[in-house]
């Protein structure tokens, strides 16, 4: 990743962004951190990683909102697995979005599975789009600008202790990352849940 985005700059940043947010797994949130790292050593500067990954995250997950709001409904209704369901899990969507949209779509920002399938869930459930836009603006900036800095300064530190302190500070670097790894993953495991739907079982 590194030799491609000193290849091609922060282009590749947005468009591997962008893609991501139409619902194609594509490493974004890898391109976004090494970009910011290089930034942290001069080749990039922290704002315009922090403005393009941002931007990448709007307009994809714009696009990805549009394609499945105008044909999702009908492309899912091909599908034999899904088609039964269909009827049953849109109602659901929809009131979903209703009652926890805005808070869906900016912690989706943050959330591997959810990141590359909330705007298509959100277009397809018929989330308003004026309130789909709002708040995937908000959590696309705050993504960008929160996992921008924290690379950013992460990678800059990294790179002034291994020099200071040598393999010492490396292998601590590396049980560091290790950690924020398992930390992030078990994060993304349980976050979802904190905002899925209403028991069906509760009263309304």
């Amino acid at each position: 990743m590194t030799h491609e985005l000193e290849s091609y700059g922060l282009i590749l940043v947005f468009a591997l962004v962008a893609i991501e947010g139409c619902g194609i797994p594509l490493p974004g949130e890898t391109a976004l951190i090494t970009a910011a790292v290089l930034a942290g050593s001069g080749h990039f500067k922290i704002v315009e990683v922090i403005a393009i990954a941002a931007a990448g995250a709007i307009v994809g997950d714009n696009t990805g909102y549009w394609i499945a709001r105008i044909g999702g409904r009908k492309l899912l209704a091909r599908l034999p697995l899904i088609r039964d369901v269909l009827p049953r899990f849109l109602p659901a969507g929809e009131r979903f979005f209703e009652r926890y949209g805005p808070k869906a779509v900016v912690v989706a920002r943050f959330v591997a599975g959810l990141r590359i399938t909330a705007a298509w869930l959100a277009g397809i459930s018929h989330m308003p789009w004026r309130r789909f836009a709002i708040f995937n603006a908000a959590g696309g900036t705050l993504w960008a600008t929160v996992i921008g800095v924290a690379a950013y300064e992460f990678g800059r530190a990294a790179v002034a202790s291994v020099t200071h302190y040598g393999l010492y500070a490396a292998v601590a670097i590396a049980a560091l990352v290790v950690l924020a790894y398992f930390g992030h993953r078990r994060f993304s495991h349980r976050r979802p849940s904190a905002i899925g739907p209403e028991n069906p079982n509760s009263s309304e």
